[in-house]
């Protein structure tokens, strides 16, 4: 692996098979278009899958917890013990992202990169201790570039051991109180945006909290924006560890050829930075919903996503993501297992 491997190219899309499959919706047994947006999906899934009949039934999710310094000015309604207790939360199968991958009978890694209150080891729980948190973004940058570089790998090494299961789908997820500050400011940074276009309650800020969350970020861009930033130096600077982890992964799907399935704001704030760090990568992300948060439809529109499902989430933890993937699973079974016009000895419409 290479120092700066995220650079390395993504796999290409197939062609051939995106025309076959192209060629067999319009053969299916229903007006052409009238499953609409199910119908690309299948044959977006094809091209990337590399087949004219593709599936998503092995589903890898992985969910990245890590604490942020920025939280000592106010910016979130629950302590930084959450955190880490949402973690056992998750190992223990109360968490709504826990039941969700337990009913979609799909594996779920629990990783700890770092948390402000220390923790005893978690039975299924991955700890891997860069820092206590992060810095406070206010005073200076929120992670060292070994931190970045080891956020990103840990992203990474999770789709390694997906595809070793032979990972069709994979779903990233996050927890860390304060994280929609850091994202917010991250977004902002690469948009040249004003805090003011994307600050929202995240959650459950009242309005006073609002106003402080918006000032904290103001404060903190003019501290960063004295100097162009690369997308690598604008995540050290206002990032998370597991924002940073979650960029390390959407770019390992892109490379190894797996389709990942973007959750929401803050995961939506990682693959803007994956695409700015690896244009090609793009190619990969598919979006699951759009958030209450403010800034989702902000930065949905930089990507020019289009989503899934507009419920009006904003829990985080990858449980939009996974409340899409039957609506994916059934885009497949839909394009595959319909008869075909000539099989079903159905008539065509006329020309």
């Amino acid at each position: 692996m290479s120092m700066h491997w995220w650079q390395e190219p993504c796999q290409p899309l197939d062609h051939v098979a995106r025309g076959k499959a192209q060629a067999r919706q319009q053969q299916l047994t229903k007006p052409a278009g009238s499953l609409g947006q199910l119908e690309q999906l299948a044959i977006q899934l094809a091209a990337l899958q590399g087949s004219e009949r593709p599936r998503v039934e092995r589903v890898s999710i992985a969910i990245f917890a890590g604490d942020h310094g920025v939280v000592a000015e106010g910016v979130s309604a629950f302590p930084q013990a959450v955190t880490g207790q949402m973690l056992r939360n998750f190992v223990s199968g109360g968490a709504a992202i826990s039941v969700l991958a337990r009913h979609l009978q799909t594996s779920l890694e629990v990783i700890d990169l770092g948390t402000a209150v220390p923790l005893d080891p978690l039975p299924g729980v991955l700890h891997l201790n860069l820092g206590a948190g992060t810095a406070n973004f206010l005073h200076g940058p929120a992670m060292s570039a070994a931190q970045v570089t080891a956020a990103l790998a840990a992203g990474r090494e999770t789709v390694l051991r997906a595809q070793q299961r032979g990972c069709e789908l994979y779903l990233g997820g996050e927890m860390g109180i304060g994280n929609t500050t850091a994202a917010t400011a991250l977004a902002c940074l690469l948009l040249e945006r004003p805090a003011g276009a994307l600050v929202g309650p995240g959650t459950g800020l009242d309005d006073a909290g609002i106003a402080r969350k918006l000032a904290v970020i103001d404060s903190a861009l003019a501290l960063h924006r004295l100097r162009p930033l690369e997308p690598i130096e604008a995540l050290a600077a206002l990032g998370g560890f597991e924002i940073a982890a979650l960029v390390g992964a959407y770019l390992a799907c892109a490379q190894q050829g797996i389709v990942a399935l973007v959750d929401g704001y803050i995961c939506s704030v990682a693959a803007l930075l994956a695409v700015r760090l690896n244009p090609a990568s793009r190619e990969w992300l598919l979006f699951a919903h759009c958030g209450a948060e403010p800034g989702h439809q902000v930065v949905l529109a930089a990507l020019r996503a289009e989503v899934l499902l507009d419920l009006g989430l904003r829990l985080g933890e990858g449980s939009g993501a996974a409340l899409a993937v039957p609506l994916l699973q059934l885009a497949c079974r839909l394009h595959n297992e319909m008869a075909t016009f000539a099989e079903a000895a159905v008539a065509e419409r006329q020309a």
